[in-house]
């Protein structure tokens, strides 16, 4: 049986790695001949069915996609990130290692994720604050989530805001303005309820992670 996949000239692919069927890998740039954008990935992948990833992408190891996920060109990912069914990440975006992208997710141009970063199903970054203004493409800038933040299910981020280290956005919530490091907004407009600290759950995670650091 032929193989149903197709890897472009310019990939480089990590050992160990598994591509399913349907899936592209270095999809070619418009103006761009074959091989001239080199795509690479690292060991361990597991790119499943359907997934289409653009030339230009460099990705770490251990990464893994759902079906049918979109990823365009020219993005920084790094080790042991996981992006799910559905969910789409557009160019030029900063993926840490360890983040996880959950189902239908939507990851504009200039988006940045930092390390241990959770992004919950649905979530929706936006980059242009003014839409079809004459300077929207000049100026866009996607949100810029910090190391260990969380947002949760179907949450809405307007361009640029920072969402600090280890906050969490409640599911649902609006973000208009920067969120705090280490708190919980929700709702529209996304307000601060509470710490982090309050939550006896991640109480019980960080004491575990203090430990196992000693």
């Amino acid at each position: 049986m032929a193989e149903s996949f197709v890897i472009y000239p310019g990939v480089q692919l990590g050992l160990g790695s598994t591509v399913g069927e349907f899936a592209l890998v270095g999809v070619l740039l418009r103006g761009r001949k074959p091989g001239e954008v080199e795509t690479r990935i690292g060991d361990g992948a597991t790119i499943r069915s359907h997934a289409v990833i653009y030339a230009g992408n460099v990705i770490g190891n251990n990464f893994q996609t759902g079906h049918g996920v979109m990823i365009r060109e020219f993005n920084e990912i790094g080790n042991d990130v996981s992006i799910r069914t559905h969910s789409v990440v557009e160019h030029h975006v900063k993926l840490g290692n360890g983040v996880r992208v959950h189902s239908n997710a939507f990851i504009p141009e200039y988006s940045i994720i930092e390390d241990g970063a959770w992004i919950g199903p649905n979530v929706v970054f936006t980059n242009a604050l003014y839409p079809l203004s004459p300077n929207a493409k000049a100026t866009l800038k996607g949100p810029h989530i910090m190391e260990g933040a969380k947002i949760g299910a179907n949450a809405t981020l307007l361009p640029g805001v920072v969402v600090g280290r280890n906050a969490i956005v409640g599911a649902g919530s609006v973000v208009v303005k920067d969120v705090p490091a280490d708190t919980v907004v929700v709702g529209n407009p996304a307000r601060v309820i509470k710490d982090v600290g309050e939550i006896s759950a991640y109480e019980l995670s960080k004491l575990i992670k203090e430990a196992t650091n000693k």
